[in-house]
């Protein structure tokens, strides 16, 4: 090979490898559209400006909707084999469902492209008390322990968190130990609430509930995982995503350094690490 076709094959191959190791480069007006669960609306909303402020010339667009609106909306693109529009304003590329749950049937049925299931974030029960209260439980077992103290909760007939929050308190102890001292409520809106207007002296609720609230509130100790297995968040790429390369850019920068930090500020933990509390 003589040495001008060896330059020239030489700058090529830099050219490709710059290529392949760039982030994706967006044209003007380019959108990435997310259709996610309205639970997820603050952490998708962080993920979403953070990923702008690294392509300039994209626009995340989110779309919020119920489980059973994103089911029916996914299957409609793919029975139309991917050229379906939801709501007139374009193709879907990525899904981010508000439970395991939803993603997995998704997963089932072929509506994501296989392998591309990211986890996200995680959410755990926590026990918080007013932001005024000096002597705080220092663990729910301390909370088991202390008969004085009585503890809002969210009704196990109504919502996922008086369920798990129900477990929790049974793997603590028997129900002779909360006897007289559950302040039942609707949600967990109602759950501060009650905690707030002196209806129990602290509170059990979900990390990112309680941030939210870090003005009046403090978490003063986390659920154990050995007594509740944090919720976890996934989002993937819908099935006909019309840019691949993007789809898979934004789901590689949920589990970056920055997305990570911004989800912690939230109140979420990152799949497989330490919850990001005591105290934030």
């Amino acid at each position: 090979m003589t040495n001008c076709l060896r330059n020239s094959f030489l700058k090529f191959l830099l050219v490709v490898i710059a290529i392949a190791t760039c982030p994706h480069i967006v044209s003007a007006d380019e959108r990435l559209v997310v259709a996610g669960s309205p639970s997820l609306a603050a952490p998708l909303q962080g993920l979403a400006h953070a990923f702008e402020a690294l392509h300039p010339g994209l626009k995340v667009q989110l779309h919020f909707a119920s489980g059973l609106q994103l089911r029916q909306m996914i299957a409609a693109i793919q029975n139309r084999h991917g050229n379906g529009y939801f709501i007139g304003s374009g193709p879907i590329h990525i899904v981010a469902p508000g439970g395991e749950e939803l993603i997995t049937r998704l997963d089932m049925k072929q509506y994501i492209l296989p392998e591309s299931r990211t986890p996200y974030a995680t959410a755990s029960l926590v026990l918080v008390v007013p932001e005024s209260l000096v002597e705080a439980p220092a663990s729910f077992q301390t909370l088991a322990k202390d008969r004085r103290l009585r503890i809002a909760v969210a009704d196990p007939t109504l919502t996922v968190l008086g369920q798990k929050t129900a477990a929790v308190l049974r793997g603590l102890a028997g129900p002779e130990t909360w006897k007289g001292r559950l302040d039942i409520a609707t949600d967990a809106q109602a759950v501060l609430d009650h905690l707030m207007h002196g209806q129990a002296d602290a509170a059990i609720l979900y990390g990112p509930d309680a941030v939210r609230e870090s003005n009046r509130v403090r978490v003063a100790a986390v659920a154990p995982v050995e007594l509740d297995q944090p919720i976890t968040y996934s989002m993937a790429a819908e099935r006909f995503c019309p840019n691949r390369a993007l789809c898979k850019e934004f789901l590689d920068f949920s589990q970056s350094i920055e997305a990570r930090s911004i989800l912690k500020g939230l109140g979420y933990g990152v799949p497989g690490a330490p919850v990001p509390y005591a105290k934030q």
